[in-house]
C-alpha cells in the first residue's frame, strides 16, 4: 500500500517517466522543463505541484536544485543556486498574498532565521502591496545564487534593484512549503519529488 501511495505522489508530482526521459514536466496545465540553468549551473527539477486552499486550484510550484532532495534539511543544505517558479492559476489579491507569504516564514522559520530575512521579507511585502492582484498566467521565480542573494523577477522581469542579500531570506522562504507547517502538504510532498523523508 504504502509502495502505491509513494508510486501515485511521483506521478503527481510529474516526476514519473517523462522526467526520467527528461521531457518536461506538467502540473495543472502548466509545463516545468525538467533542467533549468542559472548562474551558469544547471539544475534539475527537484519536483513541482499544486496549491490548493480548500478544492481550488491556486498556483503551481517547481522547485529546482543543483542535485536532488528528499528532505527539507537536504534541499537547504543543498549547495549551489536554486530556484523556486510559481504560476498562477487563479487571481489573487496582491497584498493579500504578500500577507500569507509573510505568516508563512514567521510560523516555519526559526526565530533567528526570521529575524536575518526581515530585510527580504518587507520588500517581498512591498512588492505584492504593490500589485492590485496577481491572475491567472502571471509567474515568478525567486532565484538564490550563493554569494549574491535571491532576485525576483515576475513575467520574466526583474523586480529588484539587487539582490536580496541575507542568504536567510531564502530558506525562510522555502519554509513556507517545506516547513513543519507548510502552506499544503501536497505540494510540499511533491516540491519533495514524491522522496519525502518523514
Amino acid at each position: 500500500m504504502r509502495a502505491f501511495i509513494v508510486a501515485a505522489l511521483v506521478a503527481a508530482a510529474g516526476l514519473g517517466p517523462g522526467a526520467v526521459r527528461g521531457q518536461p514536466v506538467e502540473v495543472a496545465n502548466v509545463k516545468y522543463e525538467p533542467t533549468a540553468e542559472l548562474a551558469g549551473q544547471k539544475l534539475v527539477l527537484n519536483g513541482a505541484g499544486v496549491r490548493y486552499k480548500f478544492v481550488v486550484k491556486v498556483y503551481t510550484a517547481g522547485l529546482y536544485l543543483a542535485s536532488r532532495a528528499g528532505s527539507t534539511a537536504e534541499v537547504l543544505a543543498a549547495p549551489g543556486p536554486k530556484r523556486l517558479h510559481i504560476q498562477m492559476l487563479r487571481e489573487v489579491d496582491g497584498n493579500e498574498f504578500g500577507k500569507l507569504f509573510t505568516k508563512g516564514m514567521e510560523a516555519n522559520a526559526p526565530r533567528e532565521e526570521f529575524v536575518k530575512s526581515i530585510n527580504g521579507v518587507l520588500r517581498l511585502s512591498e512588492i505584492f502591496a504593490s500589485r492590485k492582484s496577481l491572475v491567472a498566467g502571471d509567474n515568478f521565480s525567486v532565484d538564490y545564487i550563493p554569494g549574491a542573494g535571491s532576485a525576483i523577477s515576475l513575467n520574466g522581469k526583474s523586480l529588484l534593484a539587487e539582490p536580496i542579500k541575507e542568504p536567510e531570506f531564502f530558506s525562510a522562504l522555502l519554509r513556507i512549503w517545506l516547513g513543519d507547517k507548510p502552506a499544503d502538504d501536497g505540494l510540499k510532498d511533491a516540491l519533495l519529488g514524491g522522496r519525502r523523508k518523514r
